[in-house]
């Protein structure tokens, strides 16, 4: 879990601050999927059962940072929350074994019969069977707990295994609007899955120095699954969070971030402020637990820039 209170169309190469050297999950992609030549000699990522989604409505979004602490967990749960305000289905699906998203919408990672684990793990688990309703209208759970953990060093195993996400999240694609992923704060296996399975990606960054550096990294990663396992992959916005414009060290990262991304970063912008540290205390969004304070207001203006930037084609209604 995140431990912060506060916090599309195809990417183009920009400027980020000192280049990073090669990501770790370059390797886990490089020798990732099945590789098939083609006909011109180039290597191409086999389909290895891929499930289609040419009829999908859903859009997956992955909320991705390698970074702890920038506001993953949070703009998961807010945006979710958010965005199921805006009359959408959503679901998230809490990728993390310390299982933030649960403890943040009230239901304990501990009490669980079945998580996503499960679902990754045992075919005989229909994903279907692991999903929670959360205290939010059109917002449900796809919960995790220290099991996941263990994910890895089992999924090393299975035959394709950068695609058992997507394999999960496939029968789930006409029931939901939008599907958010929880990333763990690694680069590792769990995350190229969900940057498999996603359509999109969202970045929380935080407005400090640290953070910024990382991007070249993330970016790299990201570019790498796109062109070995997820073409369809897109970055659909870098959201600033944690923003303290009090002091003079977040303006100025706050100008390089915009100067760095200029589109790709929304325009709304997440400012500190307590209600972020009270709301998991009650189990609550800070939508539901704080409606007009500062953090729930800058929520509400993301989700709808992300309406506007990704919306799906259809409301998924039955």
């Amino acid at each position: 879990m995140d431990h912060e209170h506060q916090p599309a169309g195809e990417a183009t190469e920009m400027p980020v601050p000192d280049a990073a050297p090669a990501s770790p999950a370059s390797a886990a992609v490089a020798s990732s999927a099945p590789e098939e030549t083609g006909l011109a000699g180039a290597t191409t990522v086999a389909a290895a059962d891929a499930p289609s989604t040419s009829s999908r409505s859903a859009r997956i979004i992955a909320v991705v940072n390698q970074k702890g602490g920038v506001g993953k967990t949070t703009t998961t749960i807010n945006l979710g929350a958010a965005l199921a305000e805006l009359d959408r289905r959503v679901l998230i699906v809490d990728f993390d074994p310390q299982g933030g998203c649960g403890i943040g919408l009230g239901i304990e990672p501990g009490s669980l019969d079945l998580s996503v684990y499960d679902a990754l793990l045992d075919r005989r688990c229909a994903v279907e069977d692991t999903i929670q309703k959360t205290s939010v209208p059109d917002l449900d759970l796809l919960p995790s707990n220290i099991d996941l953990a263990a994910a890895e060093l089992m999924l090393v195993q299975e035959v394709a295994r950068e695609q058992t996400l997507l394999r999960v999240l496939a029968p789930l694609r006409g029931t939901y609007d939008f599907v958010l992923i929880d990333c763990p704060p690694s680069l590792g296996l769990l995350t190229i899955n969900a940057l498999t399975a996603a359509d999109g990606v969202i970045i929380p960054l935080e407005c400090e120095y640290y953070a910024l550096r990382g991007m070249a990294l993330l970016l790299d990663s990201i570019e790498r699954v796109r062109e070995r396992l997820n073409p369809r992959l897109h970055i659909d916005g870098i959201l600033a969070t944690m923003f303290d414009n009090r002091t003079l060290h977040g303006r100025e990262v706050h100008e390089r971030v915009k100067d760095a991304f200029g589109p790709r970063l929304f325009d709304t912008v997440i400012r500190k402020t307590i209600r972020f540290a009270e709301a998991p205390v009650v189990g609550e969004p800070i939508l539901s637990y704080a409606p007009t304070s500062t953090g729930a207001v800058a929520y509400r203006k993301v989700a709808e820039e992300v309406m506007s930037r990704v919306a799906p084609r259809e409301p998924a209604r039955s």
